[in-house]
């Protein structure tokens, strides 16, 4: 495993980190949860993200109990708070103060930590006022009970308006986690440079498009039985996007190339986004060890100038680029 510092700051993250969206206490057991943990551990990950609204408060717990027992010196945890958990009332949601201060204690009690290390405001709320949101963040942070605060999901303009607050409270402002991959490069165009001025990093998620660059889904063929395609709890909602003939013949042309590399095809996909050098980590999740000791086997790979400039002409006409895509809901 190697390892990137997070913007500018003085935190090491391991370049290749463990997620747990939509696996833990919802799509795999918790035994083999905690065999996809050990996995990302011995493999070298020190690095593991989770979420409050992950199956509903769910998974922060599964990844605790998970954790149990390690060094917390040698961890970086990380989660986040926006979307509606508990019994969904009015102040169960969103990014004003009562919600930020609530939600952090809870995560803290779930993850059996006495801190975060990096808190990340799941989305932008446009509710509430955007200083409200930072200066709470900045409490916690004074609190000794987060050491760094993060966003996912934010547009350039709301990145600069929050590190300009970051900069006021003082508070180490360092990350940004979109969603990134060879199909969906929305972040390249504004995001990108507007964290490379502000200081932050990327912390992708769905480097492997939910599986779609694994070559699993096959032009013209029905979809794997027990794939993401195929749960209702949320993962098919978010890979039907790729699902179209055009978009899984461009990919089953990437096989070449990745054989080219010596990569399997999720390799080459998670590898490739670690070639952004504004890319800190690519999280990965995983429903079976395995599946963790192939990808990260992306960890230091460095692919040339030609593997790139193929990769680009083979996908080209299917990669989504228009900076728009990146957007928060009002709850």
């Amino acid at each position: 495993m190697e390892f990137r510092r997070l913007g500018r700051s003085g935190l090491s993250v391991s370049e290749i980190s463990y997620g747990n969206w939509l696996t833990h206490a919802s799509q795999v057991e918790e035994e083999q949860a905690h065999a996809c943990i050990k996995a990302a551990l011995d493999a070298g990950i020190t690095t593991f993200d989770t979420a409050d609204v992950y199956a509903n408060t769910a998974a922060e717990s599964v990844l605790g109990r998970g954790l149990a027992g390690q060094r917390r010196e040698s961890l970086e945890i990380f989660t986040k708070v926006f979307w509606p958990t508990g019994p969904k009332g009015p102040n169960d949601k969103g990014l004003g103060r009562k919600h930020i201060m609530e939600s952090a204690h809870a995560s803290l009690k779930r993850l059996g930590t006495d801190y975060i290390d990096l808190y990340q405001a799941h989305r932008f709320d446009h509710t509430v006022p955007l200083e409200e949101t930072m200066s709470a963040f900045a409490d916690l942070v004074r609190q000794g009970k987060v050491l760094y605060i993060g966003v996912s999901e934010w547009t350039a303009e709301q990145i600069a308006r929050g590190a300009a607050l970051a900069r006021e409270l003082k508070i180490p402002f360092v990350s940004n986690q979109p969603q990134y991959n060879m199909l969906w490069r929305v972040i390249e165009e504004q995001v990108v440079p507007a964290c490379e001025r502000e200081g932050l990093s990327q912390i992708v998620w769905s480097p492997i498009a939910q599986g779609v660059l694994t070559g699993k889904y096959r032009p013209g063929q029905p979809l794997p039985a027990g794939s993401r395609a195929t749960d209702q709890k949320g993962g098919a909602q978010m890979v039907e996007r790729y699902l179209r003939d055009e978009v899984l013949t461009r990919v089953e042309k990437l096989r070449p190339l990745a054989d080219q590399a010596g990569l399997t095809l999720a390799q080459l996909a998670v590898a490739w986004v670690l070639q952004n050098g504004n890319v800190a980590s690519a999280i990965i999740g995983a429903s079976r060890p395995e599946q963790v000791h192939e990808n990260t086997k992306a960890a230091g790979v460095k692919l040339d100038d030609d593997l790139m400039t193929a990769i680009d002409e083979v996908l080209d006409g299917v990669v989504e680029r228009d900076p728009g895509q990146t957007k928060s809901p009002i709850l």
